[in-house]
Formats: structure tokens, sequence, C-alpha cells
């Protein structure tokens, strides 16, 4: 690895990069065992929209649906898909295993959402992140929750439970204290039980680039001066905010006693960090919240950038006065930013389960073409 890989330096400055991206040939190639080896790329996130891109879009799962349909003929789209799926997460954790080793467990991480719309049903939720944690069978998959009210009763139960979950579509500070808290109850739940608290890990997801988006249209119809030392600014400024609280939460004497145990702190993970707005520098997100303790989730196209010209320094902790004024002078506009976090997360919610269900349409075809 090179020492003037951008990759490699921010790996060691304390930020672990993970790719956002999943698909039968990159597992097959070499491709992510490269970027393991020469960018010290030390995790992997996959979601609806990731696998109905490969499955859906491509001929590389063809074979092994079919496969599996004629030993199963019975299976609906749903056992179709986890049985792909599945055996995508497992190669994947495979080739992370040791960077789990290496890390103690913290780092190596592969990432399955369970299906969106079990979103608002915690019950349900928990049972589908049971069965799927069984199903991969691997020390280091996370099995992805989003960060709903729903999300944070289910993520709680998961933790006590002993699985590692990534909570997803997190947009407002508030929603991600109640998880932070949630996460350390759950630990301190198992510490009084007597169970292990070491071998668990979990991030808390984070997007960034959506808040932007939705906070700069709000901005387009305000006064120029007001409006333009706002814009591009709220998403960063909002992650920053978080990150303080995460400093707060897990610098606490509550989770000292936990961390005496072995219990890592859930690491803030930054999600939706390419670049939406063709006016913004392409690495913008990922030199911006740099930082230690933190996780960037990365889709390919800005990975490569970042390698290419992206500048490693640490950021992220600094101007955190400047990050609560430019919320303050937000919201002295007028434009309230929770209504905004709150109404990305429906949209979020809506476009992962528009993309899986595009991908239970596209197996139940590729079933009915094997049938033919």
């Amino acid at each position: 690895m090179a020492d003037t890989n951008p990759l490699v330096a921010a790996n060691r400055l304390g930020q672990s990069i993970w790719i956002d991206y999943i698909q039968r040939s990159m597992l097959e190639s070499g491709e992510l065992t490269q970027l393991i080896t020469n960018d010290a790329i030390t995790g992997l996130t996959s979601n609806p929209s990731i696998f109905e891109a490969a499955i859906a879009k491509t001929n590389e799962y063809d074979a092994s649906l079919a496969e599996f349909v004629k030993a199963n003929p019975e299976s609906s789209n749903l056992e179709i898909f986890n049985h792909l799926a599945v055996a995508d997460i497992q190669a994947a954790a495979d080739e992370f295993a040791q960077v789990y080793a290496d890390s103690d467990g913290q780092d190596g991480m592969v990432s399955l959402e369970v299906a969106p719309e079990l979103a608002h049903n915690a019950s349900e939720t928990i049972e589908r992140g049971l069965q799927l944690n069984a199903a991969v069978d691997r020390p280091n998959v996370m099995i992805k929750v989003p960060g709903t009210k729903a999300g944070v009763e289910a993520f709680e139960a998961l933790t006590e439970a002993g699985v590692n979950v990534n909570v997803t579509l997190l947009f407002s500070v508030s929603r991600y204290r109640e998880i932070a808290q949630a996460y350390i109850r759950a630990l301190a739940k198992r510490a009084v039980q007597g169970k292990d608290v070491s071998r668990i890990a979990s991030v808390a997801s984070f997007f960034v680039s959506r808040v932007d988006t939705a906070v700069d249209s709000a901005l387009e119809n305000m006064d120029a001066e007001v409006a333009k030392p706002l814009a591009g600014k709220i998403g960063i400024a909002n992650a920053k905010v978080a990150y303080g609280h995460f400093a707060n939460l897990f610098g606490s004497d509550q989770w000292a006693m936990l961390a005496k145990g072995g219990a890592k702190p859930q690491r803030l993970l930054w999600a939706s960090t390419g670049v939406k707005n063709p006016d913004f520098r392409d690495t913008y997100y990922l030199e911006e919240l740099l930082g230690p303790q933190t996780v960037n989730t990365v889709p390919p196209k800005t990975l490569d950038a970042f390698r290419d010209h992206g500048v490693a320094e640490n950021r992220l902790a600094k101007e955190l006065g400047a990050a609560h004024e430019q919320l303050s002078s937000l919201e002295q506009q007028g434009v309230n930013l929770d209504q905004i976090t709150g109404k990305l997360e429906e949209d979020g919610l809506q476009s992962f389960a528009e993309s899986f269900d595009r991908l239970m349409l596209s197996i139940d075809e590729k079933r009915k073409q094997i049938a033919a």
C-alpha cells in the first residue's frame, strides 16, 4: 500500500473506509481483495438498491438462481433473494476475516439489510434480523436496521441478543442520540446478565449529502446574502454536531464502566457521501468528515476520486462551534431541519422499498423464464 494513497492515509488517521457496493463479479475477480490490500478498505455495506443493481440488472446471478429454484421450486421470491444475498455476504465476510481479526472485531464488517417493508415493525425486524444473522453465520456480519422509532427498539433488542447492527437512514441528531443511548443500554443489560460485551460492534449510519440537497433547495428562495453562507454546509454541520454527542456519550462514566469489560463504542458511519451537487469538489464529504473513531462508507466512483486526488487530514472535530452557529442560523431563517430530516427518512425508506419491490419482480420474471 503506497504511502501516497489517501485511502491508506485516512485509515492511519483513525477513520475506516468501507465500500458501499457489492456484486458477485467483484468477489470472484479478486477486486475486493485488491481493495483490501492496496487501499486499506476495511468493510462493506449493502442495501436494497445495491442488490437490485447487482441481481436484477446483470446476469451474474442467473445460474445460481436457476440452480436454487430447480432444487427448491416452492421457494418464495424473498427466499431466493436471501439465498443469493447471503452467499455474497458470506463470501465478502470471509474476504474481510483477517481485517476483523487484526482490528479485534471492530472492523472487517459486512452489512446485510432487513427487508424495507419491516421498517415500522419492531418485532418482525428482530425476528428477521436474528434469522439473517444465523443464516450468514459469520462473526463479522452486521445486520442493517433502519433508524425509525421501531428500528430503535429492534436495534436495542438485537444488540442485547449479541447481534452486530448497522443502524441506517439516520438524518437527525436527536434520532442518533436515541440510537447511541439504546446501544449503551443494551450493552449494560448484557453486562448485568454476565454476558460478553467485547465482541459486539455497531455503527450508526448518519446520512450527509441528502441533507444538503434538501436544505439547499429550501434556501433557494431566500435572500442570497443569507442563503449563500449556509449552502452546502448543513450536512457537514449536522454531522459534526452528532460527532460532538458521540464524544460526550462515549466519554461518560457509564461508558467507561462498560469499556472496562471490553465494550467497543458504536462508531458514527458517514453515509450518503457521494457528492450530488456538481459545484462541490467530488471528495468534499470524505475530506470534511475525516476523523478518528468514525467510518465512511463510499460508493465506487467517490472511492476512485479520493484515491486519485483526495486530501487526508483530520478535519471532523474542527470548527464545532461554527457548526452549531450554522444550524442556529438555519433555524433563524425559518428552515425547520427536523421536518427536513423527517421527510428524508420517509423518502429513504420509500426509495429502498421501491428498489426491493423491483428486485422481487425481477426475480419473479427470472424464475418464470426458468420454468418456461
